[in-house]
Parts: C-alpha cells; structure tokens; sequence
C-alpha cells in the first residue's frame, strides 16, 4: 500500500506510514468531513418574521441585573414622559425640560448644516437637526446593534422632540417665547423660525393646528415607544426566568 500523504510504498494492514508517521484512521476520517456537504441554514422569506426578530429579537442571555437597570429606566422614562403628554401647549413644559437642552445643540446644528441649501432650508434645518438625530440613533440601535430595547429608548427621545417644537410653532403668530439670546420675535425681524417658515408658505393661520400636530405625533410616538420597550423587556424577564426554572 502506499501512504496518502508522502506516498511511501509500504506493506498493507499498518496503522502509521513508516516515513512521515501519519495515521491512516485519522486520515481517511479527515478525509470523510472534508467531502461531507455543506450544513444547510433555513432562510424564511416570511416578511412578518423578519419584522418580528427585528422589533422583538430573541433575547440571549439576559441578565438579571441589567433587566432591573432597564426597568427603573422604563419607570423613570413613563414617569417623566406623563408630564409631557398630560401638560398643554402653552404651558412650554418640554421647552422648560432638561431634555430642551439637549435638543437645542442639535437645533442650532441643523442650522448650520442645512445653510448651503438656502435661506428657507437653512431656517428648517434647526427643526430637522432635533428630529434627526433621535432617529438616526433609533435606526442605529435598531439595524446596526440590534438593541431593540435602546431603539425604543431613542423613540421616546424622538417623541420628545417632537414636543418640544410644537410651542415653538404654536408661537408662530404670538411671538411671545423668549428665543436664545433672551429675545423674542417680536424684538427681532425674521428671528422666529417658524413665523419665517410660516409666514413664507403663506401658512401663519395654521400655527395652532400644526402645533397641535407635532404635539399628537409626539404623544403616539411616546406611548407606542414605551410599549415597545415594555414588551421587549418582558421578553427578556421570561427568557431569564425560564432559564431558572431549567436550573432548578
């Protein structure tokens, strides 16, 4: 018989080859896995499962301390947004918020971003910088990192946002809001956003309805993230909890 590997002529019923020591056994079954076909993975085309695993993914592992840190940030986040739902409009409670001044670096950015695109883009542009960035976290978090649970958390942030211009446009005829610099735009020409967006679409009487609408979106958009994380998160504790019960 000769030796697969170095082709040794050597006599048959030997284990090992007498030049290079490789054993025979072990060699034909190298061999036998290297010709075995692939394993084959099962691709669904199914659209509402690709939705599912998206927005509520398996959870792996979960861990009995980070469930309860996402829970009190669950309660915190229900807490504070029912202040935002339930207060009005001309109240201006998101705009006297914490979360104001986190909006208003991205406010401020989007006028800058969007300047080379004109004048009237240029003034959009503050609103579209503090839509735009909880969504870009909320498509990051969702698609890149598949956190389900942080892409609700940047939904509620959205939500917010969307709340925070609603008396920014309901102000658009009263131009009663203090602007940053400590003026309003009644002390400035053109210094009101959306009375300049407005007033420029031929729009000004609809401030109230529009503000109305940034408002009603903001609230849908809130609750639906808070249930979203809620779900998310049960899934988590009764993954956790069935693993528990196998254990014991």
């Amino acid at each position: 018989m000769r030796c697969p590997k170095c082709d040794c002529e050597q006599d048959e019923g030997r284990s090992e080859c007498l030049r290079c020591g490789v054993i025979f056994a072990k060699l034909r079954e190298r061999s036998s896995a290297a010709i075995q076909p692939p394993t084959t993975v099962e691709v669904t085309d199914d659209p509402a499962m690709t939705w599912k695993t998206l927005f509520f993914p398996a959870p792996t592992e979960p861990n009995a301390l980070i469930i309860g840190a996402k829970a009190i940030l669950l309660v915190l986040l229900a807490i504070w947004g029912a202040t935002f739902i339930f207060a009005s409009i001309q109240s201006n409670r998101v705009g006297d918020s914490f979360m104001h001044l986190v909006n208003l670096p991205f406010h401020e950015a989007g006028h800058i971003i969007f300047s080379p695109l004109g004048r009237f883009i240029q003034v959009l542009g503050g609103t579209l910088g503090q839509l735009l960035m909880p969504l870009m976290c909320l498509g990051v978090l969702l698609v890149r990192t598949r956190d389900a649970f942080g892409a609700a958390v940047a939904q509620w942030w959205l939500a917010e946002s969307f709340m925070d211009i609603a008396p920014y446009i309901n102000d658009a005829r009263a131009l009663d809001l203090v602007l940053l610099g400590g003026v309003t735009g009644k002390d400035v020409e053109d210094y009101h956003d959306w009375e300049y967006l407005l007033r420029t679409l031929g729009m000004l009487k609809m401030d109230h309805a529009l503000a109305c609408f940034a408002q009603g979106a903001g609230i849908v958009l809130m609750v639906t993230a808070l249930l979203w994380a809620a779900t998310n998160l049960w899934f988590e504790y009764g993954v956790m909890k069935s693993g528990e019960s196998k254990l014991g």
